[in-house]
């Protein structure tokens, strides 16, 4: 199989971020910091670490925040220049210059294949990844989207990126129908059902928050009937391009999943994360040591 270069990927955030209300009435859920940056960046630097180089970010109103932090800022690196602080002024050039992003506004919030579909005069044919902007991978050798990449690489085919959930959790989630396993980590898949009772999931493989999709998504999309609130779903169009004869495949990825659109996964990603950086970690566990053992 020839590789094909994959250069491009949309992050939908246009979401309103219910699930973490009244911290997102004012500020975008993707802005929500997790120790010292916004949990946004976090998926940028993954896709950026996997190769890609052009982004496109699907906002929606009161998101403005999202396109200041990626752009120059005159007045801050001005003053950093003058104090000398040329650590802190490598990280925010840092910023402006990881990747091309770009900007298109989802204007009704009418579900994610149609946030998908703004982005299409931007991807045109070619593959791309899709990267939800709830969703933080932790992985320090390979990043989940280059895991994706390899794997569409290796087999041609639209990959899912999923893991196993326990099963009383099925029911939150998208979940696989595998049918043929084709190496360790990834399958051919049949079907999948939109968060489907226990009993009735077809196994316990749930969809988290990665794709790579071939450019041909759009034609199904576009093809779509709104449903269940007026709203495009990107499983029905995938789902339909399935039916087409279309390959689609599922890929268990490695990696810790940090879901940043509820209150307990905001806090563990600040909690992990803090453990891990070099300037909070042992104040941090030194905290976190003397609390465990006044609760006790």
């Amino acid at each position: 199989m020839k590789k094909t270069t994959v250069t491009k990927a949309i992050i939908p955030a246009a979401g309103l971020g219910t699930r973490v209300l009244p911290a997102t009435k004012a500020q975008p859920k993707e802005m929500l910091v997790i120790v010292d940056k916004p949990s946004l960046q976090y998926i940028v630097e993954e896709l950026v670490e996997s190769g890609i180089k052009d982004i496109v970010i699907v906002t929606g109103r009161n998101k403005n925040s999202i396109e200041d932090h990626f752009d120059y800022s005159f007045e801050l690196e001005n003053t950093l220049v003058r104090d000398g602080k040329t650590e802190l002024l490598e990280k925010v050039n840092y910023l402006s210059e990881m990747a091309n992003i770009f900007y298109v506004r989802q204007n009704k919030p009418l579900g994610l294949g149609h946030a998908i579909l703004k982005a299409k005069p931007f991807i045109g044919d070619e593959p791309f990844i899709v990267a939800l902007g709830d969703d933080i991978m932790y992985n320090t050798e390979t990043p989940v989207s280059k895991q994706l990449i390899e794997t569409y690489n290796k087999y041609g085919a639209s990959v899912i990126g999923v893991q196993e959930v326990l099963e009383e959790d099925v029911s939150k989630y998208g979940v696989i129908k595998p049918v043929n396993k084709l190496d360790e980590r990834t399958v051919s898949i049949s079907d999948f059902v939109e968060k489907p009772l226990k009993e009735e999931a077809p196994s316990n493989l749930a969809c988290l928050g990665r794709y790579l999709l071939d450019g041909k998504i759009f034609k199904y999309l576009e093809e779509t009937k709104p449903g269940k609130g007026g709203e495009i779903q990107l499983t029905d169009g995938i789902l339909k391009m399935m039916q087409d004869g279309e390959k689609v495949l599922a890929y268990n990825f490695q990696g810790k999943r940090y879901d940043i659109g509820n209150k307990i996964g905001l806090l563990k990603a600040n909690i992990e994360f803090g453990l891990r950086n070099e300037e909070t970690k042992n104040e941090l566990m030194d905290y976190l040591e003397k609390e465990l053992k006044i609760s006790k």
